[in-house]
């Protein structure tokens, strides 16, 4: 299988710059991380992908508007070496569809009854399952990302043992998760998102998957908004370590009682201080899983770590 980091926010059709070396799995992996860490996930996008070969590790680095190209090769030094950073090539290229070409080959994403899909793919969907159609050239919240998948993997889980009344998804993005748990639950979402292309995009996708009556997001920075504010049983936050150690007081004012949370976007070295954060507001970690380096949490009030972690590094796509 091939094995890959991909950033959620790609620019959607519209990189202007795109950085390319060869490495080590190792450098690739801390490559592609700093990049997902440093760069604002709405213009830059960086995936790392074996190749063919079995033994190099590939990185590209998309950017939307041209970057500066000194500062770039000293973060690539940083996280590995002066060779690697000077033998990366910057090249810019041309106006296209990228998005649409890089996706259009990647295969539907399953979790459980959950099979989120291109158009491309919209025959593959069983009677039974729960499809979610996301376009290729909207090409963040595809559910191919580690977060995502996660996310989907941990809702699966939840509704087989219990149907939470109230949930919200903060950071909904292209509305995946919101999507899903409405399908699936048949009741509404409350979610929202502090970007407002991310938010139509989520509109649009929810009408799509006849899930507009369900799902109807907000512009929001965290819960400051009307529409979200309320007790929840089941709370959504998959976006980046630090606004998730910030937002810890907000989330658990939202949680209503036996309330659980989900929560990633984390790279598997912040899961601690995330962790610490929430345990200040009474949750402790009842569940884990990693995918491609990237770490999903179940949090629930009090007691102890329940479950240990579920490492999916090996084969993500490996799920009836």
């Amino acid at each position: 299988m091939l094995s890959a980091l991909m950033l959620e926010g790609l620019p959607p059709n519209g990189a202007s710059h795109v950085l390319r070396l060869a490495c080590d799995e190792r450098r690739a992996r801390a490559i592609a991380d700093i990049f997902v860490e440093t760069f604002d996930p709405a213009e830059t996008a960086a995936a790392a992908f074996e190749e063919p070969d079995g033994a190099t590790w590939a990185v590209e680095v998309y950017f939307a508007d041209p970057p500066d190209e000194t500062a770039v090769r000293e973060l690539v030094a940083a996280v590995s070496d002066a060779g690697t950073a000077q033998a990366a090539r910057l090249e810019q290229i041309a106006k296209q569809d990228w998005v649409q070409s890089a996706l259009a080959g990647l295969k539907p994403v399953r979790a459980g009854r959950v099979v989120v899909h291109g158009s491309h793919d919209r025959g593959g969907v069983r009677a039974n399952d729960v499809g979610v159609e996301i376009e290729a050239a909207l090409a963040f919240g595809t559910g191919h990302h580690g977060t995502t998948l996660g996310c989907l993997r941990m809702l699966d889980s939840i509704v087989k043992r219990r149907r939470p009344q109230r949930v919200l998804d903060v950071g909904c993005g292209t509305g995946v998760l919101a999507i899903a748990a409405a399908r699936l639950l048949r009741q509404s979402v409350s979610c929202g998102d502090i970007d407002p292309v991310a938010v139509e995009t989520a509109r649009a996708n929810a009408r799509a998957n006849a899930a507009g009556v369900y799902v109807r997001p907000v512009v929001a920075s965290g819960l400051r908004h009307p529409a979200l504010v309320g007790q929840y049983d089941l709370i959504f936050a998959n976006i980046l370590a630090k606004p998730l150690r910030l937002l810890a007081p907000s989330l658990a004012a939202a949680a209503a009682n036996g309330a659980e949370l989900v929560l990633s976007g984390l790279l598997a070295r912040d899961a601690p201080g995330v962790l610490s954060a929430y345990r200040a507001q009474g949750f402790a970690l009842a569940r884990r899983i990693d995918i491609d380096g990237w770490a999903t949490l179940l949090l629930r009030r009090g007691g102890a770590q329940s479950l240990p972690a579920d490492n999916d590094d090996l084969d993500p796509d490996d799920e009836d």
